[in-house]
């Protein structure tokens, strides 16, 4: 027989908490990510069949247009997929290996962000027609005339990376303001 602890809040034991909570954040970081890679993909699939042969004007400079890029994120660095391609990997490995720090939920949300995003550029360099190994092109749609075009995966990757930054600073901050 066992006897569990349980808190005056009825939480279980506190030993119990670090592993669900690392479930959890698992959990949540895997489906942001999922999240992230399916509608960029979907979206991706959606270009390639409707906007082939036009332009859509949505508001203000905003226009969907298709473009297919074998550079980097924003169509810098053309032509250098392949190794675009290997640098997205040893991205998603440092990824995945630093998932086990997410501490908290936005952690866990800009890491699946960003990883969503870099599963989904590669799978294009993977699958689409290209040059070589990683070769192919990632497929760009969202066009707002005074910025590069990009796609979802893409905003993932910024915006994810973004969170990061701000959640690594908050940290830092509430750091520097303890007591020593």
């Amino acid at each position: 027989m066992t006897i569990e602890h349980v808190d005056v809040d009825g939480d279980e034991a506190a030993g119990d908490a670090p592993a669900e909570q690392r479930r959890a954040r698992w959990t949540l970081l895997f489906g942001v990510a999922a999240a992230v890679l399916v509608l960029d993909q979907l979206t991706k699939w959606w270009a390639v069949e409707v906007l082939d042969t036009r332009t859509m004007e949505l508001v203000g400079s905003l226009q969907l247009k298709l473009t297919i890029n074998y550079g980097s994120a924003f169509s810098l660095a053309n032509g250098r997929g392949p190794l675009i391609s290997l640098l997205a990997l040893v991205i998603v490995a440092v990824l995945l290996r630093s998932g086990r720090h997410a501490t908290s939920i936005p952690m866990a949300v800009a890491i699946g962000l960003v990883l969503g995003g870099a599963v989904g550029n590669l799978l294009d360099r993977a699958f689409r027609p290209g040059d070589g190994f990683l070769g192919g092109g990632v497929v760009d749609f969202i066009d707002l005339q005074w910025w590069p075009v990009f796609n979802l995966a893409d905003a993932g990757i910024v915006v994810g990376a973004i969170l990061l930054f701000l959640v690594q600073w908050r940290d830092d901050q509430a750091e520097a303001g303890k007591p020593a």
